[in-house]
């Protein structure tokens, strides 16, 4: 028996019975969800930061699935985000020109 406690995909119980294993799963409140999402974000954040460029993109997409997830729990969308990540960028730039802010000097 191997014990995981945290949110999974929703196809990952089928998956694990096409194994001829036996998912134990529970569907939790949304409060508890919304902590298992962060859960899962801060998960998906760092196999981002330890993958290779070769599976960078697809351990993007956990995290973009993540983000959707989180969105919907605050009555948005994926679009919303993306919109709201635009207005973001135009008002104070991207991160495109690749500037680091070594220090300011005060008047």
């Amino acid at each position: 028996m191997q014990v995981y406690n945290k949110l999974v995909r929703d196809k990952i119980p089928e998956i694990i019975k096409a194994n001829g294993e036996t998912p134990i799963t529970r569907i939790l409140e949304d409060e508890e969800y919304k902590i298992e999402l962060e859960k899962k974000l801060k998960e998906e954040y760092l196999e981002v930061i330890k993958a290779n460029s070769k599976d960078r993109i697809e351990e993007l997409a956990d995290m973009l699935e993540v983000i959707t997830a989180l969105a919907k729990l605050e009555n948005a969308s994926l679009d919303d985000v993306i919109s709201v990540a635009s207005n973001k960028a135009s008002k104070r730039g991207a991160f495109n020109d690749k500037i680091f802010l070594e220090k300011v000097i005060e008047k």
